[in-house]
């Protein structure tokens, strides 16, 4: 219930137009209350009577009643309707909106699949109620106090006696809300789970359906779903036992009325006329009393709903800029790392141990090492995609935890080694770091990065759509459009993360003689399990277990002996030892070198 409330907060924006509606709810139940009185007036007077003028009267009395009625509904509906999609267009925004901003360790750990689920499903159910059962709880509650205070005015002595089947309708419906919420919070948890899966099976496919395991993951999938089944009925099951009583219940406060009432009438005590106004009260209050297992049931799953949405509102980043956060200006590119470890939560082994380095401006650092050993955990520490746990990071001397992000963030360029693309034009994507950089501007980084070709070889060309994640390109041509994409932003600092491993031998060297040149005048940290790559570089560090266990040029480590030279050594026998027809053909990526190091870590 407290996480409802908190929702009710987003109807704050909205308060005339919630006014409005409940004003014309009051003036609605008014005009309902009237009805009764009437049916009344027309049997006590109109027909004992005989006064065939008062009938048709009343009759048009009641007509127009109706039909203003139906003009009120009409209005309340559609401002009650009008305010939720407003409500759950701004909680789905906040959802969206907090996420694009929750640090990478969140999202290491949270599922995709829940997070769609949380931002669709949760919030439409929040939405629902907001417009469809509150509006009919408050009908609820005024339609009550009113036929209340009538009965209660007309006769009091009838009045409880038609009133005592609504104390067990109103325990067992307070029990019955107690259930619910639990219930479908866990149905809300199992949809989220098949969400999951659905989202995994489909950006999966490939794999899927490499190793011929479609049964295995409709098996998946059916268990799942069949989850979803199972909790489902439990709500079904609670709902339903207490329905039939709800209609039972007034069913004898009706026999109550026309037994008391009718021995009233005979006694005179109260006229016919107003037996049958006391038995319409409790029919129409009957209606919205039937109703009201439903409102318990689409507020458990708001209720539900509004946990899991709030699960995520309330989780603070941890990585955001501060009140007192520096904005940078062009940055000079000096990356300093003093004493630097990192531990990534839920890890009991750090990842980065010890980490001393001092980087000047416009070098070019190469980091080499086995397979886990810490070189993509080093350089996300650059532009503060993790805060180290111990330590001190800086650009230009200001530490990152003490700058504002995106100044930081503008001025650094990244090529991860998963190329990935939106579903939108090429042109967009290339230009998805600087939105406002001109056609010539776009073409000059495609063709720096040996992408000019292949694009315009596209009927459409630089407006081609890619599909999902750039699935209708091949891998070396979406990391060249993701350098391209780097490059456009003309950053100080460059970080390229084993971004050549997608390219073919001749795309390799036509994007190193281009990031020759482009790397000129920029800091540049290059993550590369190719010696070709990285033997031209200022500074190479060679990385192992989180550690940087050999630093120096390739000259250098060549002549120390240590575990560069055996990595060295290894990729030379690799080369000699591979047969001609081994050797890629253009468009093929070559024999991938991580295989060599899986003997020499045991570190990821």
């Amino acid at each position: 219930m407290k996480n409802l409330i908190r929702a009710a907060a987003f109807l704050r924006p909205y308060a005339p137009q919630v006014i409005a509606s409940l004003l014309t709810l009051l003036i609605l139940t008014g005009l309902n209350l009237l009805i009764p009185r009437i049916i009344q007036a027309v049997i006590d007077d109109g027909l004992l009577r005989r006064d065939s003028a008062y009938l048709i009267r009343s009759a048009l009395l009641l007509f127009g009643l109706g039909v203003v009625s139906a003009l009120l509904g009409l209005i309340n509906r559609y401002a009650s309707e009008w305010v939720a999609a407003h409500v759950g267009y701004d909680l789905r925004n906040r959802m969206y909106d907090h996420i694009q901003y929750l640090p990478f360790a969140y999202h290491d750990h949270a599922q995709s699949g829940q997070l769609i689920s949380r931002c669709i499903e949760d919030v439409r159910a929040i939405e629902k109620f907001a417009g469809s059962s509150i509006p009919e709880l408050a009908r609820f509650l005024l339609l009550l106090t009113g036929i209340l205070a009538v009965m209660f005015s007309a006769n009091a002595q009838l009045a409880l006696v038609a009133l005592l089947p609504m104390i067990p309708l109103i325990w067992m419906t307070a029990n019955f809300g107690a259930k619910i919420g639990k219930l479908f919070f866990e149905v809300d948890q199992a949809v989220g789970e098949v969400s999951n899966r659905l989202q995994e099976n489909v950006t999966g496919v490939q794999v899927v359906r490499a190793f011929a395991r479609e049964e295995y993951e409709i098996r998946r999938f059916e268990s799942a779903n069949m989850d979803v089944f199972h909790k489902w009925v439990r709500v079904i099951d609670e709902w339903a036992k207490i329905m039939p009583t709800t209609n039972w219940l007034i069913a004898i406060g009706t026999m109550l009325i026309l037994f008391f009432g009718g021995n009233m009438v005979m006694e005179g005590t109260i006229t016919v006329g107003a037996v049958v106004a006391f038995n319409a009260y409790l029919l129409m209050m009957g209606e919205p009393a039937q109703a009201l297992t439903g409102l318990v049931n689409a507020g458990g799953e708001a209720a539900a709903g509004a946990q899991r949405v709030f699960e995520v509102l309330d989780t603070e980043p941890d990585i955001k800029s501060g009140k007192e956060a520096a904005v940078l200006s062009v940055l000079k590119g000096e990356v300093e790392f003093e004493n630097v470890s990192l531990k990534y939560q839920d890890e009991k082994i750090r990842s980065l141990t010890g980490i001393d380095l001092k980087v000047a401006q416009n070098k070019i650092v190469a980091l080499i090492g086995p397979t886990g050993s810490g070189k993509t955990s080093l350089v996300n520490l650059i532009p503060r995609f993790y805060d180290a746990t111990s330590g001190v990071v800086r650009v230009d001397g200001h530490d990152v935890r003490g700058v504002e992000l995106t100044s930081l963030r503008k001025q650094i360029g990244i090529v991860l080694q998963t190329s990935l693309l939106f579903s939108d034009t090429i042109r967009a994507n290339l230009a998805y770091g600087r939105p406002e950089a001109t056609g010539e501007e776009i073409i000059a980084a495609a063709k720096a990065a040996q992408a000019h070709e292949f694009i315009i070889g596209f009927t459409k060309g630089y407006d081609t759509i890619v599909g999902e994640r750039g699935v209708t390109l091949s891998g070396g041509q979406r990391q060249r459009v993701a350098i391209a994409r780097a490059l456009l932003m003309n950053p100080r600092i460059l970080i390229l993360d084993d971004s050549l491993s997608s390219v073919d031998t001749q795309t390799e060297k036509l994007i190193q003689s281009a990031l020759d040149v482009l790397m000129e005048g920029r800091t540049t940290f290059v993550i590369a399990h190719r010696l070709s790559t990285v033997r031209r570089a200022d500074m190479i560090l060679v990385m192992d277990k989180g550690r940087i266990v050999e630093r120096g040029t390739h000259a250098e480590l060549l002549a120390a002996g240590g575990l560069y030279k055996e990595i060295h050594d290894l990729q030379l026998i690799q080369r000699e030892e591979a047969p001609p027809d081994a050797r890629p053909l253009p468009g093929e990526k070559p024999i991938n070198e991580n295989a060599i190091y899986a003997s020499k870590s045991d570190s990821g």
